[in-house]
């Protein structure tokens, strides 16, 4: 059961499964390169790779639900409005690239013709979107580049999590673990 000052554990519970689903999303297609195009390992983890993200886009509906059903506790002491606008702005593209960026990875794979197997069978996830060399390109491209955009916008939340806990000394930090 949640306290006044701590978030729901259902909310708890879904912020570090995603945050350890990004980490997986990044090892998985960073650590792609580890093993030669074309072999059996590397198609392994590039379907990790998506899987891990397909994985996060279906986590966000609870997500949202959670957020708007179980709203987060106060902070305490209470930001001052030049610190409470950016949380709330970085939290919402927080979720935005949690929707988006996957989405984004699937119609890259579709248009560029790749099959995305349900793990541990040979079973093709069905494509929604017909091959397109042209926009496969142009999908992959903001693909790549939404993914590092995401990882400076994690790396201000962590930091801001932590000047929070270590220099405001406030519950922020607290309230989700």
């Amino acid at each position: 059961m949640a306290s006044p000052r701590r978030y729901a554990p259902s909310r708890r519970a879904l912020h570090w499964l995603m945050f350890l689903g990004v980490v997986l999303a990044f090892v998985f297609i960073e650590g792609r390169v580890w093993f030669e195009r074309g072999t059996p390992a590397r198609l392994a983890m590039v379907q990790a790779h998506f899987w891990v993200g397909i994985t996060l886009l279906a986590l966000m509906l609870p997500r949202l639900l959670l957020a708007f059903s179980r709203p987060a506790p106060a902070v305490l002491p209470p930001l001052p409005a030049w610190q409470a606008l950016p949380a709330k702005a970085g939290h919402l593209l927080l979720y935005a690239m949690l929707l988006v960026q996957p989405l984004l990875g699937l119609g890259t794979a579709w248009t560029d013709g790749k099959d995305i197997f349900i793990p541990f069978t040979q079973v093709v996830l069905p494509a929604l979107m017909a091959p397109d060399a042209a926009l496969a390109g142009q999908l992959e491209d903001l693909h790549e580049w939404v993914g590092t955009a995401f990882y400076y916008v994690v790396g201000l939340h962590v930091a801001a999590a932590l000047y929070h806990h270590f220099i405001r000394r406030d519950d922020t930090l607290r309230r989700m673990a």
